[in-house]
């Protein structure tokens, strides 16, 4: 299961004016990602982190201000050194060893990795240096360790970017990952598990332009602000990689070498999400593809504000498989057991966030509305107080510029936003509101329709929270404040973009209503151009970064002690399939039949000839488009639920 996260972080700042050394006086706020990283189950989802805009009151009007810098750039709150992440960290590669030396006065200790099989130690200092000089380089901390069945491999960050800050501390974005390999025993293994090491190691190359992976030394990203107030002090007390919730823990699997050696102080949760067509709906078990968890955080007067909604894909078994066509068909499976699945996701969210309200925009009509008819039917029966299902027909009733119709959607389910609420707490930490439910939103990418929607519930939220500590007016609006209604539509375009890039390698398509609150001219041209990428995407590249999703999260293991192959393709067709070569012989095809053409005025075998190649590209095109799953670019990991 692919699983990832994305921040959208940003600031409140007091009606004086800002000023950069008086940033740990500012209140910050943020919107905070996190994606379903479970990795027993197929989940999907994205993203980037940007500034969050926050308001203050000025003279009747909303002050909108930027972030001038962060607090604890290195995570350097209080805190015992012993329990504290190391920040920097200078990595010495000697022939036999990588050598990590804490440079932020945190340990005397350095960390030993054996580059023969990666058994790790601590030492009180450098090796003696040889002959050659060794080659050095900062790091700002370790993702985690993969073992493949020789050696391992260390993934380091190698360069991050401080993006803003969550609840008051530092959320770096890692902007260069490398990987050590610490497998020189391949010098002596054999020929087979040479290449088998050779096959993985071309998904760990893909593994390194991973994006979006974001970051903090010294708060939990994982948890929700209502979450973290519910817990308590003695629950921050612990090591972050404990307190951090499973289902959005991306390196959690390859966290597990650096467990079992105790090596608390490199132990660095990171967030993430992941590729568009080889996961949807739901496992057998209910946990959903593309779940992503969106918080919105507000900070103002003393107060800091919440709100929780999520977005994943319908809740049952079904399936569209990329086969070279523009949208390739859905399939249901297993339809006896949807309602059973559905079930089991529901109760689920409701232990977490309370009541549910599903909200559904696919079409009514065609592939997307056979799936609307099998979830609505699904859900019924478990259909209460605490959990209600609306349909609404994005396309139909807003078609593709109309957006602002989203209201009709607004009238339908704003006495449930009302009901439950959002999470309130004054400047002594005291709860003043609650939220009790939450909003599931879904389309079939869970990208652009939902981020829509999620924008407006996002905007009538705040609204709520801003009327509520009196920053606006009882009948006041975000809209009648226009820069900071501007900054507003930025941050949830930026947020609807980092989720899809990281999702479908594009940024989100609408996203010039959410920036600018209406459709332009230049939005639709970016559209469609981002449509035909993503078409690109889907087909030829996100089969190998899939597998290199679940390679990294332990979906397939390779172990030592066990013999096991790189997974393959099954028959002749699929072992010598290729796009690039039926293309080739389609291209050569043509050639010939038109250089065929130019001299068949002379003789008319040539036409004969001419005729015979524009049938052998009729053929190929023919032949390709029949076998279409067959010539794409498939995870080799990836079985059908069929």
């Amino acid at each position: 299961m692919a699983s990832g996260a994305a921040l959208v972080t940003g600031c409140v700042l007091p009606v004086r004016p800002p000023r950069a050394n008086h940033v740990k006086s500012r209140t910050w706020g943020c919107i905070s990602l996190r994606f379903n990283q479970n990795r027993a189950r197929p989940h999907l989802p994205c993203s980037d982190t940007r500034r969050l805009f926050g308001c203050a009151p000025a003279r009747g009007h909303l002050k909108v201000a930027r972030a001038e810098g962060y607090p604890n750039m290195d995570g350097t709150n209080d805190g015992s050194p012993s329990s504290k992440l190391h920040t920097r960290l200078r990595l010495w590669e000697f022939p036999d060893c990588y050598i990590f030396e804490p440079i932020d006065g945190l340990a005397d200790l350095f960390l030993s990795v054996s580059r023969a099989n990666g058994t790790m130690n601590l030492v009180e200092a450098l090796p003696p240096r040889g002959s050659s000089t060794p080659k050095v380089q900062t790091v700002y901390g370790v993702i985690g360790v993969l073992k493949l069945a020789v050696g391992s491999y260390f993934l380091v960050i190698t360069d991050r970017d401080c993006v803003g800050s969550y609840l008051g501390h530092a959320i770096f974005k890692v902007t260069g990952l490398k990987v050590l390999p610490c497998n020189n025993a391949l010098n002596t293994t054999s020929a087979e598990q040479k290449k088998m090491e050779s096959e993985f190691s071309e998904l760990l190359d893909a593994a390194e332009r991973t994006i979006g992976l974001h970051f903090s030394y010294d708060i939990n990203l994982t948890l929700s602000a209502q979450r973290l107030h519910e817990l308590g002090d003695e629950y921050e007390s612990l090591p972050l990689w404990r307190q951090a919730e499973p289902r959005f823990l991306w390196n959690s699997y390859l966290l597990e070498p650096l467990i079992e050696n105790k090596l608390n102080q490199y132990l660095l949760p990171v967030i993430q999400g992941s590729t568009r067509m080889w996961r949807r709906g739901a496992d057998a078990e209910g946990y959903a593809a593309n779940f992503v968890e969106t918080e919105q955080i507000m900070q103002s007067k003393g107060f800091t504000a919440s709100y929780v909604q999520v977005r994943g894909s319908m809740p049952f078994l079904w399936e569209q498989i990329v086969d070279l066509t523009y949208k390739p068909s859905f399939d249901i499976v297993r339809q006896e057991e949807a309602p059973r699945v559905l079930e089991r996701h529901f109760h689920d969210l409701q232990k977490k966030y309370g009541a549910v309200l599903a909200v559904d925009l696919v079409n009514t009509g065609g592939g997307e509305g056979r799936l609307r008819e099998k979830y609505a039917k699904s859900v019924e029966p478990i259909l209460s107080e605490d959990v209600r299902y609306v349909h609404f027909d994005f396309h139909r009733v807003c078609g593709h510029i109309h957006f602002e119709r989203l209201s009709q959607l607004y009238e339908q389910i704003k006495d449930y936003l009302k009901q439950h609420r959002y999470f309130l707490i004054n400047d002594k930490g005291e709860k003043i509101e609650e939220q009790t439910g939450t909003v599931r939103t879904n389309c079939i990418d869970c990208l652009d329709r939902t981020n829509v929607t999620q924008s407006m519930i996002g905007r009538k939220i705040l609204e709520s929270q801003l009327q509520r500590i009196e920053v606006l007016g009882v009948d006041d609006t975000i809209s009648n404040h226009p820069a900071f209604d501007t900054n507003y539509k930025v941050l949830w375009a930026n947020h609807g973009d980092a989720i899809s890039i990281q999702y479908s390698g594009t940024p989100a398509l609408k996203g010039d209503f959410v920036r600018y609150g209406k459709r332009t001219t230049q939005g639709i041209v970016n559209d469609l151009r981002n449509s035909l990428a993503r078409y690109y995407l889907n087909n030829f590249v996100d089969g190998t970064k899939q597998d290199a999703m679940d390679l990294l999260q332990g979906h397939y293991m390779t172990s030592v002690s066990r013999d096991m192959a790189v997974p393959r393709k099954g028959g002749l067709l699929e072992n010598y399939a290729s796009f690039r070569l039926a293309f080739a012989l389609v291209m050569g095809a043509l050639m010939f039949m038109m250089m065929s053409l130019r001299h068949a005025r002379n003789d008319v075998r040539h036409l004969l000839l001419s005729l015979l190649w524009a049938g052998l590209c009729i053929g190929i095109t023919h032949f390709v488009r029949a076998n279409g799953r067959t010539f794409t670019n498939r995870p080799r990991f990836h079985q059908s639920r069929h």
